[in-house]
């Protein structure tokens, strides 16, 4: 989505000079949010992207994987010979983090790719016993997909709670009854020791039997092949952009997955994996390259269909000081607002669409809210601005 975004953002900013788009999967470009879901379950068979790259004049190069880069040459090594360029966008994403001895073993699965969902269609309409590592977002989603296909799921997660690390187990824990409502089993505090076939050995020596084990702990930039070209990578392994997304390398950008910006916002630096974060700095990558001056400091947004419901946050909440809650935490529709010496700066909504857009809004313009009326399910968040 990164790359194709910054082709289509190009030509719409009236760069007339040639582009050329590297992709190491064999597939034309694809949306990815559609193969945890529709394109997992087969009621569609793909998730092309409706881009017209001829009339573009874009230039595709498909199963053509990047292993190096030589600025000083200004070429792209790949696995099938060198690729010149005058300037760069880095968009390679990230890859699905995997457990330790899993990778090789018969009955394993990551998601990431259209090959990784079509590979997994067989465990669905098998109604295999699946076990799923991870109760993160991907998790959750996978588990929700294998148990709407009629499969036995169990979700295996080593910390304490879902989406540890991710959203305050005031939150988090609202969440763990989704599990039990949906018929999915959920084992927190419970690390995978062992994967074999035929299912995972836990820490403390049970054993899970499963026709499936899909793994998602996670996933880390694709940026190995950068090792020795100069271009700056954290701690992370995300490529260091600045906030106008170049990288430590003059005519090198990078966006989408792959790369952390700093926030002026939020006061820290971001790696953000989500769509949205793929869509948006492509625009601004493409205006800096074309000599624009434009600073990227988004808020985040990304969204979540698991057990039933429509899950959507905006912003990042690390450093609020108040938590807000709307609605009934045990109902099916609720929200949280978090605030910062009162300027709202993230929100969380389950099944309240209106939340999120009239929130989304009034974090862009960091508006303050008055917490007595923020938090009334009955008053819209536009009117409890203080």
């Amino acid at each position: 989505m990164a790359g194709v975004q910054t082709a289509v953002a190009l030509r719409e900013q009236g760069w007339g000079g040639g582009i050329t788009l590297l992709g190491a999967e064999r597939h034309a470009p694809y949306d990815r949010p559609p193969l945890s879901k529709a394109v997992l379950l087969g009621t569609v068979e793909d998730a092309a992207l409706e881009v017209d790259f001829a009339a573009l004049d874009v230039e595709l190069l498909l199963s053509r994987e990047a292993v190096a880069l030589h600025p000083g040459e200004r070429r792209v090594s790949t696995d099938l010979g060198p690729v010149p360029y005058d300037r760069l966008v880095v968009a390679t994403g990230a890859e699905p983090v995997m457990l330790p001895g899993s990778e090789g073993v018969p009955g394993v699965y990551a998601l990431r790719t259209l090959d990784d969902a079509v590979a997994l269609r067989p465990v669905l309409e098998e109604k295999r016993q699946v076990v799923v590592v991870g109760a993160g977002w991907i998790g959750a989603e996978l588990a929700t997909v294998a148990r709407t296909a009629g499969c036995a799921v169990t979700v295996v997660e080593a910390a304490q709670r879902p989406l540890a690390g991710v959203v305050p187990e005031v939150v988090s824990e609202r969440m763990r009854g989704w599990y039990a409502e949906a018929g999915v089993g959920l084992l927190t505090g419970t690390a995978v020791a062992d994967v074999e076939p035929g299912g995972v050995r836990l820490a403390d020596g049970r054993w899970l039997a499963a026709g499936a084990v899909v793994v998602g702990i996670g996933a880390r930039p694709t940026t190995a092949w950068l090792a020795g070209s100069g271009v700056a990578l954290g701690p992370d392994r995300a490529i260091v952009a600045d906030d106008r997304l170049r990288t430590s390398v003059p005519e090198v950008y990078a966006v989408g997955d792959c790369a952390s910006f700093p926030s002026a916002r939020y006061g820290e630096r971001l790696l953000v994996h989500h769509w949205d974060n793929a869509v948006q700095g492509p625009r601004v990558a493409a205006a800096n390259l074309l000599g624009g001056d434009e600073v990227y400091d988004p808020v985040p947004y990304f969204w979540s269909e698991q057990f039933g419901r429509f899950v959507q946050y905006a912003g990042h909440h690390a450093a609020a000081d108040t938590t807000l809650q709307r609605g009934d935490p045990d109902g099916h529709a609720w929200s949280v607002c978090w605030l910062r010496e009162g300027t709202l700066v993230a929100l969380l909504a389950v099944d309240r669409p209106r939340d999120l857009a009239q929130g989304r809004k009034l974090i862009e313009r960091r508006a303050r809210l008055d917490p007595g009326l923020a938090a009334d399910p009955a008053v819209p968040l536009k009117a409890a601005v203080a």
